[in-house]
């Protein structure tokens, strides 16, 4: 990547990093997490939509603290078309284990990225296939960006932090009562499967809030815990 193509995108983060700050909440609240049956940390966060006219989209920004298995502090913000979800740009730090700091953004038919990790710089593209969803490794409300897909509907997904993109397919939706410390709470369950990667299971409510998201193959499992009365 050209410096230029490098300022750019420091400018955009800069902007969007000051419109994230403003704007109304769709939603914001904490997610305990567990791996392997033990607690290993929460997820704070919250998603604004702000701008007008073609300004317009929503940021999400949050903290995952982890302790175990690996003691990591992980920072994504997040700029989305509102109507789609598709993902327009995108940052994220991670400190403690694994250290990295990634910046994307969408160039025409591509994303283009500067990684900065322990093992050094490198820049990287990815296809801008249509509405093009990022779901990072460990956070959790990055799924709500995926609350309106119906059963059979592909989704291109990006995976900035392992370098990967590939296709989840949506599985049908059944009525669940899930429980939320005392309260039972009925949410709407969805299976997202795709080849070569790991299922992902995730409750919404009503208000297309994510409840709860599992990945059976990797014993993770993030629960809202905001909204236990």
């Amino acid at each position: 990547m050209n410096r230029l193509l490098a300022f750019a995108l420091s400018c955009l983060f800069a902007s969007a990093t000051s419109v994230a700050a403003q704007g109304v909440i769709v939603d914001q609240g904490r997610f305990e997490i567990r791996v392997g049956g033990r607690p290993a940390g929460s997820e704070e966060f919250v998603i604004r939509r702000a701008g007008l006219g073609s300004g317009d989209a929503l940021f999400a920004n949050g903290t995952v603290s982890l302790t175990s298995p690996d003691r990591q502090e992980i920072r994504p913000l997040l700029r989305v078309q509102p109507l789609s979800g598709a993902a327009e740009e995108y940052q994220v730090t991670v400190q403690g284990a694994e250290a990295t700091e990634i910046r994307l953004g969408r160039a025409g038919r591509r994303y283009v990225a500067t990684i900065r990790s322990e093992a050094g710089a490198e820049d990287r593209e990815f296809q801008a296939r249509p509405e093009t969803r990022i779901l990072d490794q460990g956070v959790a409300h990055h799924y709500y960006f995926v609350r309106s897909e119906r059963e059979g509907r592909e989704i291109s997904v990006l995976e900035p932090r392992s370098r990967r993109q590939f296709t989840l397919v949506a599985g049908a939706a059944t009525t669940e009562d899930l429980r939320l410390g005392p309260n039972i709470v009925t949410a709407r369950r969805v299976s997202f499967t795709g080849q070569g990667t790991a299922e992902r299971v995730v409750w919404f409510d009503r208000q297309g809030r994510v409840l709860r998201v599992e990945i059976p193959s990797e014993g993770y499992v993030a629960q809202r815990s905001d909204l236990v009365g």
